[in-house]
Formats: C-alpha cells, structure tokens, sequence
C-alpha cells in the first residue's frame, strides 16, 4: 500500500491523525496533513482507509 497527500485540498480537519497518528500527523502552523510514513504496513491498511474516508477535503489516496 502507498499513501498520496495533495496538500492543496486538505483543510487541516485532523480526522486522519484521529484515525491512525501512527501514519498521519499536522504541522503546526497551519494543520496541514503530514504524512509520517508513505508506505505503511500492511497491517495498518483497515485505519488507513478509514483515515482517508474520513477526510472531508478527499485528500488522502491509498494506491494498492
């Protein structure tokens, strides 16, 4: 699984860290998503891809 992050859509909501802090962080100054591990386990596939349904910007992309 590969993690894609379009930082122009995000609006900095955090229901990505919310789900899985492990993958997802925010910057500080402004909440953007930052992305702590572009190709996580396996194991972590089911919060990542809650994580990206939560997003309510549909910024985060999970490729197979």
């Amino acid at each position: 699984m590969k993690i894609v992050i379009d930082e122009d859509k995000c609006v900095g909501a955090g229901q990505c860290v919310l789900a899985t802090a492990e993958v997802f962080d925010q910057r500080d100054e402004d909440g953007i998503v930052v992305l702590l591990d572009p190709v996580p386990p396996e194991s972590q596939r089911a919060p990542v891809e809650e994580a990206a349904a939560r997003c309510p910007a549909l910024a985060i992309e999970v490729l197979p």
